[in-house]
């Protein structure tokens, strides 16, 4: 038997040694790559409860199990996380927008309709009795009137419930500040000049609140980037949005502002309250509509309103479809409630402007919309997909003879009654109410300026590159003056 210590032994163990661990080590390493590229070639699974409106994208089992696995994984956890009981409790993983708002006088917001301040009040006490909001037409742009309620019930609403924005007392806190100024009512009440005076209440009112946020600290620090000016009204706003363009709009549409104004990657786009009444418990089917396709209002507009009367005159004397004049005067409103209640497809045509609130009388009404306004903007388009529920039809075709109707001829009763579907689903998107609920109006126009919010920052952090340089750069020009300290 071969000596232990032969040199020769000892070689070739510490040989096979080597051998054996250079096969191990290879082993691992390859076994390592396989896992790399299995994560990498498979299709990964998003997580859709930290999605805006997580609810379009999951289901309550599906939102459960993560909140289990969240919950395990937290608890878990050697850090403490206070706020997590609170965001479960509440049902929802989406943390509210912080929104600081301007303790503005009485004179821009609640006194516009009719609310009279007792003593250094800002605000009414909105758990006594809630101001009333003109009725009618101003309804259709009352979004002011929602969001400021909802921010002023911020301290007082049940902490178990599911909330898109709070109110935040201290602006360094805030993702935005919120301007809380009436201005469409501002526009329906008092845009008239009353003598002896020269301007109209409503233009005063535009100087003074430039005039009020332009020497605001808040403003100061931000340039008005981070402002939230609501103007939903087409005809709101019109003399003070060019002093105030650097700020976020809340807009029916873009039609009356140069793109340097108002854009879609700057401001936002809320919809119409609408006027009809809601459809509730709507089980009329597609041969329970006897209506084929309904258009009942105002037919002879300006600008790209004029395709209105061009489709008068094409569609007033086809089967089966309803296109006359109306208002909102006397039983307008009753009627064309049980008119759309009872029609398959409601148009929408551009009016004025590219934006009519028929759109959302025809959602609330589970009538199909037919959109014919090749420049309109829609709200939350960045998370809804409108063509699951409307149809759409370029200007250029919808003027060709015939061609609409067969077009919607051509829809058959399965597809019409998925979108009808689609239509009662979405519904509670675009419903403006007090106290505000979980995706309503109110909620899905917070959650659409969230989303804004991280552009903001990157403008505003962006601005502050060279901030310090900037401050250097002035103390030097200034220190090179004859008549500075430096040189005297």
């Amino acid at each position: 038997m071969a000596d232990r210590n032969s040199p020769h032994l000892v070689g070739f163990i510490s040989r096979k040694f080597l051998f054996c661990m250079f096969t191990i080590t290879t082993f691992f390493f390859i076994f390592s790559w396989f896992f790399v590229f299995r994560s990498t070639s498979q299709p990964q699974f998003i997580d859709h409860s930290l999605l805006p409106n997580s609810k379009l994208f999951s289901t309550l089992e599906n939102n459960e199990k993560t909140q289990t696995s969240v919950q395990n994984e937290i608890q878990s956890s050697s850090i403490p996380n206070p706020s997590y009981n609170a965001l479960v409790r509440c049902g929802s993983s989406k943390v509210p927008l912080k929104v600081f708002m301007y303790d503005m006088p009485p004179e821009f917001h609640f006194e516009l309709v009719g609310w009279k301040a007792e003593g250094d009040n800002v605000w009414p006490d909105i758990q006594t009795k809630i101001p009333d909001y003109p009725g009618g037409l101003n309804l259709q742009h009352s979004i002011e009137y929602w969001l400021t309620l909802d921010l002023l019930s911020s301290r007082f609403r049940d902490p178990n419930g599911v909330y898109s924005a709070v109110r935040v007392l201290n602006s360094s806190e805030a993702d935005v500040v919120f301007v809380p100024f009436f201005s469409s009512v501002s526009y329906n009440r008092h845009s008239k000049v009353q003598r002896p005076q020269k301007k109209s209440h409503n233009k005063l009112l535009q100087e003074k609140l430039v005039s009020y946020l332009t020497s605001q600290e808040e403003w100061k620090r931000s340039g008005g980037r981070d402002h939230i000016v609501m103007a939903h009204h087409p005809n709101s706003m019109l003399d003070a949005r060019m002093k105030l363009w650097s700020a976020m709009f809340i807009l029916s549409d873009f039609g009356r502002y140069p793109p340097n104004v108002a854009n879609v990657e700057k401001d936002v786009i809320a919809p119409y309250r609408h006027v009809i009444r809601s459809f509730v418990n709507d089980s009329s089917g597609f041969d329970d509509r006897p209506t084929l396709l309904y258009f009942q209002g105002a037919i002879y507009r300006k600008d790209g309103g004029i395709i209105r009367q061009e489709l008068y005159y094409l569609l007033k004397d086809e089967k089966d479809v309803h296109f006359t004049f109306g208002s909102i005067q006397k039983d307008g409103i009753r009627e064309a409630s049980q008119g759309m209640h009872s029609s398959k497809f409601c148009l929408n045509i551009a009016g004025d402007t590219p934006s009519s609130n028929r759109l959302f009388d025809a959602i609330a009404s589970h009538c199909v919309p037919v959109i014919i306004s090749d420049e309109i903007e829609l709200p939350y388009e960045d998370i809804l997909d409108y063509s699951e529920f409307s149809i759409f039809v370029r200007r250029s075709d919808a003027v060709k003879e015939k061609f609409l109707v067969k077009l919607i001829r051509s829809i058959g009763k399965d597809e019409w009654t998925r979108m009808w579907n689609k239509l009662k689903e979405i519904e509670r998107f675009f419903e403006y109410q007090y106290p505000s609920k979980q995706d309503d109006a109110v909620q899905m126009i917070w959650q659409a300026v969230a989303r804004k919010v991280p552009a903001i920052k990157l403008k505003l952090h962006k601005l502050q590159r060279f901030a310090r340089s900037d401050v250097g750069r002035k103390r030097n020009s200034t220190s090179s003056l004859p008549w500075s300290k430096h040189n005297s």
